[in-house]
């Protein structure tokens, strides 16, 4: 009796949950699966649709054609650069602004509301406010850095490689691109840190303060430990997020002035050479690289659920 129980209650549990496997295996599972599949195909976009089952065969042509074609380690090269330094500036900013906003102080929520707003605002709408502000024509930029600056003529920022300043090589359109970035981003740092820190016991760092304890020794040896957990995960989360980052780049620069990421080399071999296959290869491997990023995010949530 127990046991035909026990069989109704698993059978029971099982059909609640099929519905969600039913809509995870349609919506994520199978695109997957048939990226995969594309990935050893030599095929076309337009060959997909005279092909059959028949047609499948394995072959790794796709993976050393992108593997060796011109500019896809430079490619790899900025997308770890880009990924990297937005990381590090997106959760820098949320940290400074989050400890400096900490107190209370007349208009502190408006101030606080403010920080979200490039969070919330439309990709489309951010670019279009960057690109118009850094046009060489008539971005204000430009027009400051001729008046005060003393530029003898405009820059192209968003197509710029590179320039000299006091013999160093700057790349400018790279540096855009991972500002924009970083000032998109930060305001979700900004949102996690906080919320840290308020669930942080004050009684410790009231008792550092009166033992003496400067600021600065306050926040490294009190509050210091009890970020770090949650800026482990933000740094993880953001390296994923702006290592497959395409819409921003794609939209400031199209991948020019030395901004091409492997994200956007994936769009250009599926539109504009119409090689799913060459396409399908990018994004395996790329999936494979954040594949041991994810194993990582997967331990760290299982730790903190843990706790």
């Amino acid at each position: 009796m127990v046991r035909t129980r026990r069989r109704r209650e698993e059978l029971h549990g099982r059909l609640l949950v099929s519905p969600t496997l039913l809509v995870v295996g349609l919506v994520v599972l199978a695109p997957f699966a048939a990226s995969v599949v594309l990935a050893f195909q030599d095929v076309r976009l337009i060959d997909i649709r005279f092909m059959s089952p028949a047609d499948l065969g394995i072959t790794f042509d796709n993976f050393a054609e992108v593997l060796s074609s011109a500019g896809f380690w430079e490619a790899a090269r900025t997308t770890v650069v880009y990924a990297s330094l937005t990381t590090v500036g997106s959760v820098l900013a949320g940290l400074v602004l989050a400890l400096a906003l900490r107190r209370p102080f007349p208009g502190r929520g408006a101030v606080r509301g403010l920080m979200l707003v490039p969070y919330v605002l439309p990709v489309v709408a951010a670019t279009t406010i960057w690109t118009t502000l850094l046009n060489p024509q008539y971005g204000a930029v430009n027009e400051v850095g001729r008046r005060f600056l003393g530029w003898e003529a405009p820059i192209n920022f968003l197509t710029t490689r590179g320039i000299d300043i006091a013999g160093l090589p700057v790349p400018v359109a790279l540096s855009v691109v991972i500002a924009f970035e970083v000032w998109k981003s930060f305001p979700l740092a900004f949102l996690f840190i906080t919320a840290r820190l308020q669930a942080a016991p004050r009684d410790i760092e009231e008792a550092a303060i009166v033992d003496g304890a400067s600021p600065t020794q306050c926040f490294r040896h009190v509050l210091l430990p009890q970020l770090t957990g949650v800026l482990a995960l933000l740094g993880l989360l953001r390296f994923i997020w702006s290592f497959q980052n395409f819409n921003d780049v794609y939209l400031l620069t199209g991948g020019a002035g030395g901004t091409e990421v492997v994200a956007v080399r994936v769009y250009e071999e599926l539109i504009t050479r119409a090689d799913i296959g060459a396409a399908s290869a990018l994004g395996l491997l790329m999936t494979l690289a954040l594949s041991v990023l994810l194993l990582a995010y997967v331990r760290m949530t299982r730790k903190e659920g843990a706790r």
